[in-house]
């Protein structure tokens, strides 16, 4: 139902007519039927919260928070069905596969695929096929463990990056732990496992053993030699380095989260811009963008803003993955916010909705920045509506 309709329908329920109602807005009785035949728009939040006054109703139901989607319940039975994945152990068990086996080279091409769907942020499309990988990476697994390890590696790191998104934290780890299991051994599949374990030690609140696991994954490339290192190898170390650093920026210790900001920018430097080696993304531009988040957590709001604009006036900004660039901006709302500037807030989580509009709708950490900046006094109204829609205000 459109806004005017909605108005008029809130009004004749308070009982008011036109002109008492206009009389109590400081408007005309023209201006308020203009409203509500669609003739004019409300383009302005601070309208909108005077109209909402008026007839004792919340912003939100003026703008249809009934109409809202399901995404909600959509992705609860989505994390349902991988949690029924990841508690499946037929192989293991010697239990005859209830479907035939998929081929291995169709398996490796649905989870590369599936990993794209993910950099590009369509995380219900990523839920709907990840419980199907699951089974199948596991049946391929069955008749060669050792051959698909990198591909069960892969899989789990998938599943505990998409569930960490979703604010599926427990479930993540049971993920990055399963990954870590895989690859055991294998110092380079170690190293990608620890990647997102420490994105779920961060999420957890466990940011001192963010920092220890993801350390010790790094050094143990370190000492193969990253010197002679190729760009896989310095990625995977220079990912690690900056998930350290950030368990070190929640602990609040600037000097260490400086020091390793600042090797693993030495190690981009070297690897350059635009490449995504064990899907890290990692670069110069990258190295950047947890600067800002690094400052936001200790605090620095003003230095946060000045790393995102200037990382963001890159043309290298535009190679990085729209999943890391959106969760990038989500984490510039958060800064702008704390720097008090709402407007610039609002703008770039505008940015992120057209950009990924799955990260700000389905990611609860994401949501959560949406309801702070739709309450401040000047939230555009595109915002105010979509936190309406969503059922965050």
């Amino acid at each position: 139902m459109p806004v005017g309709r909605r108005v008029a329908y809130w009004r004749g329920r308070r009982k008011l007519s036109q002109q008492v109602f206009a009389d109590r807005l400081g408007r005309s009785k023209s201006w308020v039927d203009k409203i509500e035949r669609g003739v004019r728009s409300l383009d302005k939040v601070s309208t909108l919260r005077d109209i909402a006054a008026v007839l004792r109703i919340d912003t939100a139901v003026l703008l249809g928070r009934d109409a809202r989607p399901a995404t909600t319940t959509a992705r609860i039975e989505g994390v349902e069905r991988i949690r029924a994945a990841l508690s499946a152990y037929e192989m293991a068990l010697g239990r005859p596969a209830t479907r035939p086996a998929v081929p291995a080279g169709r398996v490796v091409r649905d989870v590369g695929h599936a990993w794209v769907q993910f950099q590009h942020a369509r995380y219900p499309q990523v839920v709907d096929v990840l419980p199907g990988l699951l089974a199948g990476v596991q049946r391929v697994a069955a008749d060669d463990h050792e051959a698909s390890r990198p591909l069960l590696v892969e899989v789990y790191r998938l599943t505990a990056s998409l569930l960490v998104k979703l604010g599926e934290v427990d479930l993540g780890w049971l993920a990055a732990d399963r990954a870590m299991a895989t690859g055991a051994g294998d110092p380079l599949l170690v190293a990608a496992a620890t990647v997102q374990l420490g994105q779920v030690f961060r999420a957890s609140g466990r940011a001192r053993a963010a920092v220890s696991a993801s350390l010790a994954a790094a050094y143990r490339i370190a000492l193969l030699g990253p010197d002679d290192g190729g760009p896989g190898e310095l990625s995977l170390c220079g990912a690690l380095l900056v998930q350290a650093a950030l368990g070190a920026a929640r602990r609040g210790d600037d000097r260490a989260t400086a020091d390793l900001l600042d090797e693993a920018a030495g190690m981009a430097a070297r690897v350059g811009e635009g490449h995504d080696h064990h899907r890290t993304a990692f670069g110069p531009t990258a190295v950047d963008l947890a600067r800002t988040a690094a400052a936001l957590d200790l605090g620095h709001a003003g230095e946060a803003v000045a790393w995102h604009e200037q990382a963001t006036r890159r043309d290298a900004w535009q190679w990085l993955p729209l999943e890391h660039r959106a969760a990038h901006l989500v984490d510039a709302a958060r800064a702008y916010l704390q720097a008090d500037d709402p407007a610039n807030a609002g703008r770039v989580l505008a940015d992120a909705d057209r950009m990924a509009p799955a990260e700000v709708r389905h990611r609860p950490a994401a949501r959560e920045v949406l309801a702070q900046v739709a309450r401040t006094p000047h939230a555009p109204a595109t915002i105010v509506t979509l936190a309406a829609a969503l059922g965050v205000t």
